[in-house]
C-alpha cells in the first residue's frame, strides 16, 4: 500500500491494517502529515502543527505493540484537536490573540480518552475568536478555507477541524457544539457528525480559571467530526469514556438495547417561514427514500414546536453571554467579533434576571414534549439549514447576514437547549452556480441514543456516498 492510499482511509479501514500490524503507527501518521504539508497552505485548517511530536508517539507505540502490548481501539490513527481545548504544553488561545500564551496544565478529558485509544495528534486546528461564530476567521490565526472552494464558509466554530478532515488532514477531528459547532462545520464540507447529548462525554479544560455559565455547561458538548458514518461508531466509544474531573458526564454504553420492530422516524421538512431551498428538498427526499430503502417506517409528522424552544434557549444563552462573556470581549475581542456579538444581541435579545430563571425552567417542559414524541418516534429527519451553506464572512453583513446563518438555524441550537443528540449527514451534491456543494441534513435522537442517529446517518451514506470521493477528484485540480 502506497503512502497516498494510506491518507485517504477512512479511520475504520486504517484500523483494521494498524491493529493487525499490516502497516505501522509511524506509517499511518507520516501519510497524514505529507497530506497535511500538501494541502493545509492553501486552507489553514490546522494552525499548529504536531508531526515531530505525532511520529515520536507513533513510534513508541508501534515499539510497544511490538513489545507485547494489546493495541488500542485507535491505534495509530492521526486525529487532529481544536485549538479551544487543553492539550498540555500547547496554547488553549481560542482564537483570541489575548489568549496566545495560555499554556495548558495537563490535558482536558477527550484528549486523554482519545490518546488512551491509541490515537495521535497531528495538530491543532482553528476556531473564530470565543468560538462563537459559524465561520472560521480570527486575528490570531487568519481565516480557515473550505476546501471545495473559497465561495463557501468552512462553518464554525469548528471549522478547522471540517476543512481538515475532509481535506485528508487526519482521519478523525476533533470539535464541539454549544448551538452548531460540529454540525455546522459538517454541513459546509460534507462531512459526518453527531452532536452528543448532555452528559455524554466528559469535559473540562484544566486551564479554566473560573468555571462556565449553567447553559454553556448545559449546552456545550465535545464530540468528533469523520468522513464516514462508521467512524462515529468506531471512535465515540473512547472518547465517551469517564473522567472524574467532569462529575456530570454519565457513564453508559456507546450502544442502547435494540428496538423490536422497525424504527419509526418522523420526517418534516417545516423552515418555519424561511425559504427551503430546492437543492434542501431534494437533499430531504433523498434522506427519507434511503432510510425507507433500509428498513425503517418514515412518517411525515410535525414533532413538537422547534421554533419556540430554539429561540427561546439561544436567547437564553445570549443572556447568560451578556452577563458573563460580554466584558471580556469588549476588552480582547477584534473589532469584528464585538459588531457580530451586538448583531447576535438585536437577532437574539437575551433574555436576563427573572425572565431568564423563568426560561430555564420552561427547559423542561421542551425537553418532556420531545421524549414524550420521541416514545414513538426515536428518530426525526429534518432541515438542518433551510438554504445551501453560506458564503464566508456573511455573518459580518450585519443583521441580515446574521439572520441567514444563525436566524434560520433553530434545528441546530434547539437541540442543545433540550440536551438531545443529533448527528448531520450529507445527503445530495448540489451543483450550484459557484460549483458543486454538499448538502447535509439533521438526525435527532432519543437521548442517550447517539448510536441510533449514527444507524441512520450511516443508510443515507450508503445511499449518497462519502462526499469525500468527489471532494478529493476535485481539489486534485486545484491544490
Amino acid at each position: 500500500m502506497t503512502e497516498t492510499d494510506i491518507w485517504r482511509l477512512n479511520a475504520t479501514d486504517l484500523t483494521a491494517l494498524t491493529r493487525n500490524r499490516e502497516i505501522s503507527a509511524e506509517e499511518a501518521v507520516k501519510a497524514s502529515i505529507d497530506r497535511m504539508q500538501q494541502v493545509n497552505p492553501a486552507l489553514n485548517a490546522v494552525v499548529e502543527d504536531l508531526s515531530s511530536q505525532a511520529l515520536d508517539r507513533a513510534r513508541n507505540l508501534d515499539k510497544a505493540v511490538g513489545d507485547g502490548e494489546q493495541p488500542g481501539p485507535l491505534h495509530g490513527v492521526p486525529v487532529t484537536i481544536k485549538i479551544n481545548v487543553d492539550q498540555k504544553g500547547r496554547a488553549t488561545s481560542n482564537g483570541v490573540v489575548a489568549l496566545k500564551d495560555v499554556i495548558a496544565p495537563d490535558d482536558a478529558p477527550v484528549v486523554s480518552n482519545l490518546q488512551k485509544a491509541g490515537a495521535i495528534v497531528i495538530g491543532r486546528t482553528n476556531t473564530p475568536e470565543f468560538s462563537f461564530r459559524a465561520d472560521t476567521d480570527n486575528e490570531l490565526h487568519g481565516r480557515t478555507h473550505n476546501p471545495w472552494g473559497r465561495h463557501i464558509s468552512p462553518g464554525g466554530s469548528s471549522g478547522g477541524a471540517g476543512a481538515a478532515v475532509m481535506a485528508g488532514i487526519g482521519a478523525l477531528a476533533h470539535g464541539n457544539d454549544i448551538g452548531g459547532s460540529l454540525r455546522f462545520p459538517a454541513a459546509a464540507n460534507g462531512a459526518v457528525t453527531v452532536k452528543p447529548g448532555l452528559g455524554r462525554v466528559p469535559a473540562w479544560n484544566p486551564s479554566q480559571s473560573a468555571e462556565r455559565g449553567i447553559l454553556a455547561q448545559s449546552m456545550s458538548v465535545q464530540g468528533l467530526i469523520t468522513r464516514s458514518a462508521a467512524d462515529l461508531h468506531l471512535s465515540m466509544p473512547s472518547l465517551i469514556a469517564p473522567d472524574p474531573r467532569d462529575p456530570f458526564h454519565v457513564p453508559m454504553p456507546w450502544r442502547g438495547e435494540d428496538q423490536t420492530g422497525p424504527i419509526k422516524v418522523a420526517f418534516t421538512k417545516q423552515t418555519f417561514g424561511y425559504d427551503l431551498h430546492p437543492e434542501v428538498d431534494k437533499a430531504l427526499d433523498t434522506a427519507r427514500d434511503a432510510l425507507i430503502e433500509a428498513g425503517y417506517v418514515v412518517v411525515e409528522v410535525a414533532p413538537p414546536d422547534i421554533f419556540e424552544a430554539g429561540r427561546g434557549g439561544y436567547r437564553a444563552l445570549m443572556g447568560e453571554v451578556l452577563t458573563l462573556l460580554k466584558a471580556d470581549i469588549e476588552a480582547a475581542g477584534s473589532k469584528t467579533i464585538r459588531d457580530i456579538f451586538e448583531v447576535y444581541f438585536q437577532e437574539f435579545p437575551p433574555i436576563v434576571g427573572t425572565d431568564l430563571i423563568e426560561m430555564l425552567a420552561k427547559r423542561s417542559h421542551y425537553a418532556r414534549e420531545w421524549s414524550l414524541f420521541m416514545h414513538n418516534y426515536p428518530l426525526v429527519l429534518s432541515p438542518f439549514l433551510p438554504q445551501p451553506f453560506f458564503k464566508p464572512d456573511r455573518d459580518t453583513e450585519g443583521a441580515e447576514g446574521v439572520h441567514e446563518v444563525l436566524g434560520c438555524a433553530v434545528y441546530s441550537y434547539a437541540m442543545n437547549f433540550i440536551g438531545l443528540p443529533a448527528a448531520c449527514v450529507p445527503a445530495r451534491l448540489a451543483e450550484l452556480p459557484h460549483g458543486p456543494q454538499p448538502i447535509n441534513i439533521q438526525i435527532a435522537a432519543r437521548r442517550w441514543r447517539e448510536d441510533m442517529a449514527v444507524d441512520a446517518a450511516a443508510a443515507i451514506e450508503d445511499r449518497v456516498g462519502q462526499m469525500c470521493l468527489p471532494l478529493w477528484k476535485k481539489m486534485g485540480t486545484s491544490f
